[in-house]
């Protein structure tokens, strides 16, 4: 499950229009983040946006394949990489209908009560 840098790199920069994406390495793969939540994950330099009904709407013909052994299908998405624009409205779609991630459970430190 191993990405290059170079395609990590290039799916983050195709993002426009003022929205910032991050990314974390995770278990071999990468997860990009939009605002907080997880909208897709980079798998053997592939790129599978998170399944919704508006991201499904919006791409038409879904190709939907699993990032990786076990995990529920994502859309593929392949030939539209190379269109910022597209790939930028895809996620801000998936964004907006995923909900927002649960907070945090603070850990307890030694010592405390």
């Amino acid at each position: 499950m191993a990405n290059d840098q170079d395609f990590i790199d290039f799916v983050v920069d195709q993002v426009q229009n003022g929205c910032e994406p991050t990314y974390r390495h995770m278990f071999g793969g990468t997860t990009l983040y939009l605002n907080g939540k997880v909208v897709a994950l980079i798998c053997d330099n592939q790129l599978f946006v998170k399944p919704t009904k508006g991201g499904r709407e919006y791409i038409g013909t879904v190709v939907e394949a699993p990032p990786y052994e076990g995990a529920k299908n994502s859309f593929l998405i392949a030939d539209e990489l190379e269109d910022a624009e597209w790939l930028t409205e895809l996620l801000v779609i998936t964004e907006r209908e995923l909900p927002a991630p649960r907070p945090k459970k603070k850990r307890k430190t030694k010592g405390s009560s």
